[in-house]
């Protein structure tokens, strides 16, 4: 891969084409166009998408914002879908029946409702079998396509629909699933956490590197969503950069085994930081429940500390 230059990264054309129905300030369609940047010139994808946000606002036959081959796949199969895809390309290419100077890359997008839980089964599936293709987890942290409703990816105390906050619940009682260290526990290519940080740099050159690491290849990106979360669309970028100063959602990759910090805040900021700017965490502020954010990082420092160990050790 060559060295990372912005300028000639961001004037790609867009592979996902502007018109698309997502919300202002959502952070999916700003972490896809950002992960097809990481596509060299010339080279083809074929796209594959579970049922969420991104595939609703994205595609409506006939009409779609992709400019490569998309498959639209129910919740549970992305993972399936594109692993029989690229076999079938392996399969073409080897008996001389595909161009041998077109080369096609293979790329899945799911929500974490398609991830982390229902699409789970055939995500890991496709990781542990190793086929050469990149699966994208934008992690919104909710079933918010369907109403919000609360998901294994949906941080300890959050307010959703199926969590609602009231005099019997402060929010959704379990913390969240780390997905990005259960996949590099089935010893792929390649893992990374990542998000939509301010030079984009971060997230560019991960995506390049799942995208043309041979074998299996998985990115964690964190896309907040303005409905569920609460915010206004303009901070999106700035919740971005708190959940990584806050060491909530810590950058990070998995090289063949190898763990490696992508950032180190210089002063790891308090969760308070990061959760005041939603409106799903406003029942933390009242008066009485200081313990529960402080469980909350309590949590926090603890996987920070464990994810400093597996990278120094």
């Amino acid at each position: 891969m060559a060295k990372y230059n912005f300028k000639e990264t961001v004037s790609k054309p867009d592979r996902l084409a502007p018109g698309h129905r997502m919300c202002a300030g959502c952070g999916a369609t700003i972490g896809v166009r950002a992960v097809l940047r990481g596509l060299h010139e010339g080279d083809h994808a074929v796209i594959g998408n579970a049922t969420g946000c991104l595939e609703v606002s994205s595609f409506t036959y006939p009409y779609t914002a992709w400019t490569d081959s998309y498959i639209h796949n129910a919740f549970e199969n992305a993972g399936a879908t594109l692993s029989g895809v690229e076999t079938a390309y392996k399969a073409l290419k080897k008996r001389g029946k595909l161009d041998e100077n077109v080369n096609y890359k293979f790329i899945t997008f799911g929500g974490d409702g398609g991830t982390y839980d229902i699409g789970f089964q055939s995500l890991s599936g496709a990781m542990e079998r190793g086929h050469d293709l990149t699966y994208v987890c934008y992690d919104n942290g909710a079933y918010m396509n369907t109403g919000i409703q609360r998901s294994s990816a949906t941080p300890k105390y959050a307010d959703t629909t199926t969590t609602p906050v009231g005099s019997q619940s402060n929010g959704k009682m379990q913390s969240r699933k780390d997905l990005a260290s259960i996949i590099a526990d089935h010893n792929v290519a390649y893992v990374a956490q990542t998000t939509l940080t301010k030079d984009f740099k971060d997230i560019h050159t991960k995506s390049e590197k799942a995208i043309y690491t041979e074998g299996a290849s998985f990115l964690n990106v964190m896309t907040p969503c303005p409905r569920g979360w609460r915010y206004d669309a303009s901070d999106v970028m700035e919740i971005c950069r708190l959940a990584v100063e806050t060491c909530y959602w810590p950058l990070f990759e998995v090289d063949h085994g190898v763990w490696s910090l992508s950032y180190m805040p210089k002063k790891k900021l308090p969760i308070e930081e990061f959760l005041k700017t939603q409106g799903r965490f406003k029942h933390l502020f009242k008066p009485g429940n200081e313990h529960l954010i402080q469980e909350i990082q309590e949590e926090v420092d603890r996987r920070w500390e464990d994810l400093l160990y597996k990278c120094n050790r």
